[in-house]
Formats: structure tokens, sequence, C-alpha cells
């Protein structure tokens, strides 16, 4: 997730007409984005009557999906293609802002922007409006960010069952139904039943990067081991200027508090025991409200995209798991995920030339409450919305096959 420097946020607004994503779904250009770019082939629905129904009924649809690929918006067309529908979605502000083509394939799909360093009222209006009126369903990410780790699911962002809770409400008030939120399920598995030919090729270009000679001895999980120590510690010459010892683990939690210590100090943030998630929205939200304030030090701006950069770099961080590269644990999509994770912090890119199946799976509807969340206590709807999809994580992560080179 990346802040915008260029402009001052400004809200983008969905299309609402069917022209063009019907032209869209009519020609396939869906699929052939996906393929191309982002290496999905294939895909497969689960239980998708349950959103049927709930578009019979005419209910107010949230939609509520795992995000772990940026190709996560776009799959969503294949259940939507085969339901008979169009969808809105929430889209981070950055995403209108990778060229005009993508604003304009990403407004007329029916996304909408929202600022994520900042409240956006005509975002959540839009959001709300949607599900009250149920004019169609609403994907929201209830994680906010993708990070690649497939089988972990992230902490879940309250706004989501504020949306849902609201837009209830406001259904109810009209007499015209309910509304429900949908979790659903994604797990990208390698189509090919060997990946380990790839996995070295990336391998070998990594080394390459850093002047290394392929190791005659070591098997391709330790190499990618090494090679997760190798980032790390360049990382820790860079914001400490030594390598640390000791664990990956340790090492990688040490560096993150080290990053965001140093820019909250630097930006006279007060001192937080907050999750890592919620201390770097803060940091991005003072950055974007100083950079864009009345000063015009051009200095200071340098400076202050050095601490959103720090920020990122602690997200990113973030989002190597401890248990994916464990022996005993370690499949073909965690070593892709894994190596795909590590170019794009190396080279800035991801190689998609492997071929992934995606299975969408759609879990029992939640109906929305309109009372308010408990105060102080871990919100209920949210609860369910993390229990459903850690379920269905926890059997699709089973689908897919232990790699062993």
């Amino acid at each position: 997730m990346t802040v915008v420097f260029d402009r001052p946020y400004q809200f983008v607004p969905p299309h609402r007409g069917n022209l063009w994503p019907s032209f869209i779904q009519a020609f396939r250009l869906v699929d052939r984005h996906l393929k191309h770019k982002e290496g999905v082939v294939e895909y497969e629905c689960r239980n998708l009557e349950r959103l049927s129904q709930c578009l019979d009924r005419g209910d107010g649809i949230l939609l509520a999906p795992n995000h772990c690929r940026y190709a996560d918006p776009l799959v969503l067309g294949w259940p939507a293609r085969q339901a008979g529908t169009h969808v809105f979605a929430m889209a981070s502000w950055h995403l209108f802002n990778e060229g005009a083509f993508d604003s304009f394939a990403i407004q007329k799909m029916g996304g909408f922007s929202v600022n994520r360093e900042g409240a956006d009222r005509q975002s959540l209006e839009t959001a709300i409006e949607i599900l009250a009126t149920a004019e169609r369903p609403l994907i929201l990410f209830p994680e906010g960010s993708t990070n690649r780790t497939n089988d972990v699911l992230k902490p879940l962002l309250d706004g989501v069952a504020f949306i849902a809770r609201s837009a209830a409400k406001r259904r109810q008030k009209n007499g015209s139904g309910d509304v429900v939120i949908v979790p659903v399920g994604m797990k990208y598995l390698c189509v090919d039943d060997d990946v380990t030919d790839w996995v070295d090729r990336q391998l070998n270009a990594m080394e390459q990067r850093l002047g290394w000679s392929k190791p005659p001895d070591q098997g391709l999980l330790s190499r990618t081991v090494r090679l997760a120590e190798a980032l790390l510690a360049l990382k820790e010459i860079q914001y400490l200027g030594h390598c640390e010892t000791g664990p990956l683990s340790e090492r990688r939690d040490a560096l993150i508090q080290h990053l965001l210590a140093a820019v909250e100090r630097r930006l006279g943030l007060a001192d937080s025991d907050e999750l890592v998630r919620t201390r770097i929205r803060v940091i991005r939200s003072e950055v974007v409200k100083r950079y864009f304030g009345p000063q015009d030090d051009s200095a200071e701006r340098e400076r202050l995209k050095e601490d959103v950069v720090a920020a990122n770099l602690a997200q990113d961080l973030l989002s190597y798991p401890d248990c994916f590269l464990l022996p005993d644990q370690v499949t073909d999509t965690r070593m892709v995920e894994t190596i795909q994770r590590m170019q794009e912090s190396l080279l800035g890119k991801a190689d998609s030339s492997v071929r992934l199946k995606v299975v969408i799976d759609f879990a029992e509807p939640i109906a929305v409450p309109t009372d308010r969340a408990p105060r102080g206590e871990t919100d209920p709807l949210m609860q369910q919305i993390h229990d459903r999809l850690s379920d269905m994580l926890t059997q699709l992560s089973d689908e897919a096959s232990p790699f062993s080179a």
C-alpha cells in the first residue's frame, strides 16, 4: 500500500452503469489480465448458491474476503459472473494513481476510492448507501491490505462492521430488508504438480543479484531461508548500522520496533503499545497531513517520504509469518508466496510465471444486527467474520502440496 505524494486525496466515485462491466465480462478481459499479469489461470467456486440466495432475497450483501494477492478483487469477478451480478468494491486511493488506464478500468468495474490515511466520509457514505439500497454486492476486504500470506489471516479492521451496521439500520428504518455479510475464503493453489524448477530459477536470479554463486550442498528450502536472512541483514545494516544475531523472528520483530519507534519520535507521536498495523496507519496519516499542510519545506517533505518508506518496510517485515518455512509445514504455495514477497523487496516486482488456480469458497451469510457493538469488548460481528474466514483458510490450506525439495 503506497502513499500518494503527487496530489492530495480526491474521492473517486464508482461507475453506476452496467454497460462497461458487462462489456468487460462478456469479452473475458478479467480472465486475460489475471492470466498474463498475475498467473491465475483457473478458478473453482464453492457454495456459490449462498450468494445466489442472498441475491434472490434482495439482501444488502457485503462480501468479506481474505486478501493475500493483488489479484483478489479481479478474481471475485468470476463468481459474480456465474451468479449473474456485477459488484462494487472499495479500493485504496493509490490504485487510482497507478496510471490512467488502471484508474479508468477500476472505476468502470465498480471500484471507488478510500483514503486509508485519513477520514473519508464520502467513501463510507457510498459503501453504506450501496448496502442500504442493495444495488449490488459490495466487496470490502476486512484485512485492509495484502501481503502474500494466504494461510494466515491478519487482524481485521472494525470499519467493516461499522459500515454493515449503519446500512442495516438504514434498511430497517426504510423497511426494505436485511443486510448480510458473506465471508469469502480464497486459496491459491499451484496448477503444476512440481514447482521446484520455478523455485530454483527464482532463487538463482536473486542469489546472482546479491553476487552469490549457487551453493552446491543446500536444498531449496535452506537457500530460501538464507536469502530471507540476507535481505533482513541488509535492512539491519541500513537502519541499525550492523547485523543482529539470533533467530530471524526475533530480529524481524526488533527491527520493526526500531523502525516505528524512530519515526514516531521524529514526528513527535506519543509512545504506543498498539498493534503494529495501527501504529503504521497513525504514522502514514500524520505524514500525509504534514506533507499537504501549509508548510513548503522541501527537505522536510523528503524526510516525510523516508518516514513512509520506513513504515512500509515495517509492514513488509510483518508479512513473513514464523510458521511459513518450517520443514514440517512448508507447502508449494508457501514457497511461491515467500519467494514472490522477497522478489518484491529486492527487485521491486514478483515473477508471476508460476500458474495458479484459485478456490473461492462462500461461507454461510451472517445477518447484520442493528444494535451497537459492545464497548471495550470484541465486536461479536467481527469475531464471526474472523472465525469463519479462519476456518475456511485452515481447511483450504490442506489442499496445497507439501514441499520437500
